[in-house]
């Protein structure tokens, strides 16, 4: 019997007594109501269409699936969102499939769901259209974008998952075609992150530096290998369109086989049907560039054989028509011996007539020559007077300088100076100056200059000054005792 079956004690259509209805918690009947609703819907599959999309930072995602009348709340947890095969977004038609539940904290049921697929591929293709218009409409696919491919990439970077075997066949055709050096960039290509992980890795090539420790590829190749829509929906998502379009790198895309579309095809500059055709679109044959460069360098040499031919039968149809060299030389010889007796016979002319001419225009000119010279003989003889005269009078006011120094020096160390101190200097009668007592004899005439003349006088005592009376030397000072000093 059910929990919620009604009692069969009382009469029809009247409430039980009280005390046959059982009591419950609100836990115990929100766990009642969650074990029933889990026990009759273990596993649904529900249509709708997605709103109110978010991401939790758990990794979680909710949302709601609705129809024309009726809304069912929805939530897909971490493990299962990873496995995904679509992006949910919001107004998309969706089945899911999974189980109901009620969550007691709200009071509400809800479905948790395991898988998502689109709602039919009619859907799937409306909403993939109505984002390539979007694409379109911003540029993205516009030709004008598209880039050419490098002849001869150095280095080619790949952007797929490295345990496919899409990255095998790409380097096994490389091998093949042209070694090349090859970087790998490993991603998801399908499931939840795999668009994210795509959109990075174009994004982290074209960000390596020129001339860094790991080389920027010349060229990239984006490939994957053939799936359903809905595992080749993460090269449709916006962000690997996006970093496809404005890669500046040139991009090859190879997603899924020949038949197969996405929209990087749109954005890539060139779009490969496969993986192996995008290394074919690569790289050149080495073979066929060996062969080439074979078959130029044989026709370089026959050409330049043939012209060389060409030169000497030219060469040699221009040496009939010439005279020997012997011949050349004797009739150059003869021409210069001509010129020079032309030459020698005009140069006597020429200088007899220049002298002739000269000497007549001498002959009219030496008058008026010799009237110049004269004119300028008189002006030179001025100009030479007048500087000679300038030069005597600077000659003269240079010489009174100079003598006038030294008579003011001997002005100044005159005698006459000291007389006039009050000093008299002693002449004999031969007008010599005395110097000494002793010259003077008694009754000698003398003449004594002062400094305002002279006056004659007579020496009157004798004796010189040794015969003088000499005063008592004075009595020598009578030492006083002193101290050593040490």
């Amino acid at each position: 019997m059910s929990d919620f079956e009604p009692s069969q004690s009382g009469s029809a259509g009247a409430p039980p007594a009280p005390g046959n209805v059982p009591e419950y918690t609100v836990t115990e009947l929100s766990l009642r109501l969650k074990r029933s609703i889990e026990d009759n819907f273990g596993w649904v599959r529900v249509r709708g269409e997605i709103s109110g999309f978010k991401r939790a930072a758990s990794g979680h995602l909710y949302f709601s699936l609705k129809d024309a009348d009726s809304l069912l709340d929805g939530v897909c947890w971490k493990g299962s969102a990873a496995r995904l095969g679509v992006k949910p977004e919001d107004g998309m038609e969706v089945i899911c499939s999974g189980k109901l539940t009620s969550y007691p904290g709200r009071s509400k049921y809800q479905m948790v769901v395991e898988r998502m697929e689109l709602a039919g591929l009619g859907a799937l293709m409306a909403l993939l259209e109505q984002r390539k218009q979007k694409l379109a409409a911003e540029g993205l696919f516009a030709a004008e974008r598209k880039r050419p491919l490098p002849y001869l990439p150095r280095v080619i970077g790949v952007v797929t998952s490295p345990t496919g075997a899409v990255i095998r066949d790409i380097l096994h055709r490389l091998a093949d075609r042209f070694p090349t050096h090859v970087l790998v960039w490993p991603v998801l290509v399908q499931g939840e992150g795999a668009a994210e992980q795509v959109a990075k890795a174009i994004r982290g090539f074209n960000a390596l530096p020129e001339g860094g420790a790991v080389p920027r590829p010349d060229l990239l190749i984006v490939a994957r290998g053939g799936g359903s829509l809905e595992d080749l929906m993460a090269f449709n998502e916006e962000a690997v369109v996006r970093a496809a379009a404005a890669s500046e790198i040139p991009l090859i895309s190879a997603v899924g086989h020949e038949t197969d579309t996405t929209l990087i095809d749109f954005a890539s500059d060139r779009r490969a049907p496969t993986p192996t055709a995008a290394a074919e679109m690569a790289v050149p044959v080495r073979l066929d560039l060996v062969a080439g460069v074979a078959g130029l360098d044989e026709r370089l040499r026959r050409s330049m054989t043939r012209m060389a031919q060409d030169k000497r039968r030219h060469l040699d149809s221009l040496g009939r028509g010439l005279r020997g060299p012997r011949e050349q030389l004797d009739m150059a010889r003869q021409r210069f011996d001509d010129l020079s007796d032309r030459l020698r016979h005009a140069l006597r002319v020429g200088v007899a007539a220049q002298r002739a001419r000269m000497e007549t225009a001498m002959a009219r000119l030496r008058p008026a020559l010799l009237r110049r010279e004269v004119a300028d003989y008189g002006r030179r003889l001025k100009e030479s007077d007048a500087r000679l005269l300038r030069a005597i009078r600077q000659r003269q006011a240079e010489a009174v300088q100079r003598l006038s120094q030294p008579a003011k020096l001997l002005e100044s160390l005159s005698y006459r100076n000291v007389l006039a101190r009050g000093f008299a200097v002693v002449h004999d009668a031969d007008g010599r100056a005395l110097n000494s007592a002793d010259a003077m004899a008694p009754g000698a005439m003398v003449a004594i200059e002062m400094h305002d003349g002279r006056r004659d006088a007579q020496i009157v005592g004798g004796g010189s000054a040794s015969s003088a009376p000499k005063k008592a030397a004075p009595a020598a000072a009578k030492p006083t005792k002193q101290e050593s000093l040490f």
